[in-house]
């Protein structure tokens, strides 16, 4: 499936990474479980699923090593456990777990099965609140019904691990935790996008796309919503949704860096034309594993701060960007319950308004 990285037009002004995703920061993994059933409705079945869980792992063990973290939120009618241990604690001690709205409890109580599994310290010496954040698929995928396992989540996050170090850029578009978002009046989803910085560090994007209004997509700065028909069909509601940003990056930054830096990510949304509605829930997490710690040691060093996080700013802002455009263009057309669909950004047709545009 085509990318943002595929356009005639480079969105921002720093350099990707080798793969252009959020597997360029070293160690890091995302993996996918997809639940996608066409069944009757219960008792007789369990409905149409488009839904399913997304894992960003930042590698090693969370739990004896967490990760200096901060977050953001720019329009709070969503969810994140663990969100407030955060920005108490400066620290991220489980991957980030990503999903739909109404199966945060079950991936909540299943990430907290499976990481107890894997660490023997976690309920004996000390407790975790998993990081799992939702957007809403209910337009393509029927809610009412518990369509993920532990199962899934056990999958993703085994996903993720083997996804460290293969040089290529995960899934992206309709999978996983995206599987039944939509976006700009597009199918949406999984969306992904790197950037490197003067200093060799990297800044990697994961998003959930699942927000805002056909005509205000834009795609580097050509309004390319407005040139472009809408998809024929039930509309989804407009602007409703959600988007959740992880930012991860290999540089030596501490909580406050990290929060700063989440808070960038809000500008890569408004680049693209999400206006933060009402209903929408924007939520950013930041990671940073350059000062990365055993757990109640100190940092190992001193964090970048002031001017020297600027770089940092602009790359999550251009990764955050770019990886909303490549969760359009990598979904194809889904269609779900009730006759609902949600159409693939057409690459050709955007690719020509570009080329028209910068002729």
């Amino acid at each position: 499936m085509p990318r943002a990285a595929d356009l005639p037009v480079r969105i921002g002004l720093l350099p990707p990474g080798p793969t252009s995703s959020v597997l360029d920061v070293p160690g890091v993994g995302v993996g996918h479980a997809t639940v996608w059933r066409d069944e009757a409705d219960p008792p007789d079945g369990r409905g149409v699923a488009r839904t399913g869980v997304t894992v960003l792992d930042p590698g090693g063990n969370c739990f004896r090593s967490p990760v200096p973290a901060g977050g953001a939120v720019l329009n709070g009618a969503g969810e994140c456990t663990g969100l407030l241990a955060v920005q108490e604690w400066g620290l991220a001690e489980t991957p980030v777990f990503l999903t739909s709205t109404m199966h945060v409890g079950r991936v909540y109580d299943a990430a907290c099965e499976l990481l107890a599994e894997q660490e023997p310290g976690i309920g004996l010496e000390d407790v975790v609140i998993p990081l799992v954040a939702e957007c809403d698929d209910s337009f393509l995928s029927d809610a009412r019904r518990m369509q993920l396992s532990s199962s899934d989540v056990r999958s993703a996050l085994a996903a993720a691990r083997l996804s460290v170090g293969t040089g290529l850029p995960p899934e992206e578009g309709a999978v996983g935790a995206g599987t039944g978002m939509s976006c700009l009046g597009w199918k949406g989803g999984i969306g992904t996008s790197s950037r490197v910085v003067p200093s060799g560090h990297t800044v990697g994007v994961l998003l959930l796309s699942n927000f805002g209004e056909h005509e205000r997509l834009t795609v580097a700065g050509v309004p390319v919503g407005l040139r472009l028909p809408p998809m024929a069909g039930p509309p989804r509601p407009g602007g409703t949704g959600s988007c959740i940003v992880v930012v991860v990056t290999d540089a030596p930054l501490d909580s406050a860096g990290c929060t700063r830096l989440a808070r960038r990510a809000g500008l890569g949304l408004a680049r693209a034309g999400s206006t933060a509605h009402h209903a929408s829930g924007e939520i950013f997490l930041a990671l940073a594993t350059g000062l990365r710690a055993g757990r109640g040691a100190p940092a190992p060093g001193a964090p970048l701060s002031g001017r020297e996080l600027d770089p940092f700013f602009a790359a999550t802002v251009e990764a955050t960007e770019e990886a909303v455009v490549t969760s359009l263009l990598a979904a194809r057309t889904v269609f779900g319950r009730d006759g609902n669909a949600s159409a693939g950004l057409p690459f050709e047709e955007v690719e020509r308004l570009l080329e028209e545009h910068y002729a």
